[in-house]
């Protein structure tokens, strides 16, 4: 492909004359019949290849408390495992309930406990839709589509709120937050954010914290999925427990973390932690859906990392698989589109996901010629509630699974698609602004 100079500095003749170049590009990349995918974050074979010693454990099934792991019982999960957990992500064991393989059932239950029973002497949010009102949530934008599909299922309202550098915009929530008492609760991403990479402040986690609701049982749904996924950069957060403690909120948070892309997306481990009530509430719930989790693969993933540190030296490992993926696609970014002004994109420190804006009204038109062409990509759109980017602009790529071979082709068809799509609208424009004049 060629370097596209600043568009707004080419002549007509040379527009037209790269938009033809690109066209020929597209349909030699079209008769290759390539099948090739970035739409979701699934970790890479050679990712899963890290975590193989694991499926050989345990030897022994027996607790340090004499249980046998073999068989029924332990409600919120082994001490063992809470505990590892609890010291890497500085929780209080006592406060964690350990779940199943993915968090995002654990997000599920936790919001349907809400609509069923309420919480802490509130009324369950399904009476809302009784008396003429809608239970809300505020949903930071960019954001998770797995988040607003569970909204949208249970029938919750959502409201976009403006994803800044530094996490949401405090003072759009807050106001929000502060007048509606039908806003339930907000979605946060706090490290390496689904999709942009952002990472909250320590004013964004105290401003959550302390910020005043007209909701009684305002809940913050902290889904912590990326806490340890560092790429380029260590970063923290505040403990988003401990602020609420201080405030004097301890019942506003739900901080959800699996291993879901530490070791086995299907088979990891999923936790929910959050103020001693809360939990106390969530396993009188628990006790009529189950007799407990799968304490074996609890004790798998004891007795395969030990201690934290040793969780944090795998994900060096993990990283040193995704950084060269990352540093192609944003290589790549930078060399083709830096400039451009097609294009503009974020470069994460961690997480799984590179986020991109296009011309406004191109993602659409971006994300079907890549299908034509044989990429798939995740649905433009599916990073807002209801699939509705009001600018049409953003994209997720997702770099991880593909092998470098194949994403690096992925990585090129997308480039010459964004370069398609955007000289066709700066076309558009163009002959608009034309027939205004004449």
């Amino acid at each position: 492909m060629f370097m596209i100079q600043p568009v707004n500095t080419l002549s007509k003749p040379e527009f037209f004359m790269q938009l033809s170049e690109l066209y020929r590009q597209y349909e030699d990349v079209k008769g290759k019949g390539l099948k090739l995918n970035m739409a979701r974050g699934k970790p890479a074979a050679s990712q899963l290849d890290l975590s193989m010693d694991m499926l050989k454990l345990p030897a022994d099934c027996t607790l340090s408390d004499g249980t046998d792991a073999r068989n029924y019982g332990i409600l919120d999960g082994i001490s063992e495992c809470r505990q590892l957990f609890g010291e890497l992500l500085g929780l209080n064991p006592d406060q964690i309930i350990i779940g199943g393989n993915a968090s995002l059932n654990t997000m599920f239950d936790t919001l349907a406990s809400l609509f069923l029973f309420g919480t802490q002497g509130h009324k369950p949010w399904s009476k809302l839709t009784y008396e003429g009102h809608k239970p809300k949530f505020l949903c930071p934008v960019p954001g998770y589509d797995r988040h607003f599909t569970m909204c949208e299922e249970l029938g919750v309202e959502m409201i976009p709120v403006p994803l800044l550098a530094d996490g949401p915009d405090m003072k759009t929530v807050a106001e929000l937050a502060g007048a509606d008492e039908d806003i339930k609760g907000i979605w946060c991403v706090p490290v390496h954010s689904n999709p942009q990479g952002v990472c909250y402040s320590d004013e964004t986690v105290r401003a959550l914290a302390s910020m005043e609701t007209a909701a009684g049982d305002f809940r913050i749904f902290w889904d912590n999925a990326y806490a340890v996924h560092h790429i380029y950069e260590e970063v923290s957060v505040l403990n988003i427990i401990e602020e609420c403690e201080k405030a004097g909120h301890p019942d506003r948070p739900y901080f959800f973390f699996s291993t879901s892309k530490i070791t086995f997306p299907g088979a990891g481990v999923s936790l929910i932690s959050s103020s001693d009530a809360n939990i106390k509430e969530l396993k009188s719930h628990m006790k009529a859906q189950t007799i407990g989790h799968d304490k074996l693969n609890q004790l798998r993933h004891v007795q395969f990392f030990k201690t934290p540190e040793n969780i944090r030296l795998h994900m060096k490992k993990l990283a040193d698989e995704l950084r060269p993926k990352f540093d192609l696609v944003l290589d790549r970014l930078d060399e083709e589109l830096k400039g451009s002004g097609l294009l503009k994109w974020h470069t994460p420190k961690g997480g799984y996901f590179i986020s991109v804006d296009t011309l406004p009204g191109c993602a659409k038109r971006t994300v079907q010629l890549a299908k034509e062409a044989g990429v798939t990509l995740t649905g433009a759109g599916a990073t807002w509630p209801y699939g509705k980017d009001p600018k049409d602009s953003n994209i997720r790529i997702a770099p991880s699974f593909p092998t470098i071979g194949e994403l690096e082709k992925a990585v090129d068809i997308f480039i010459l698609c964004v370069k398609i799509a955007g000289m066709e609208k700066l076309l558009y424009e163009l002959s608009v602004q034309e027939r205004a004049v004449s």
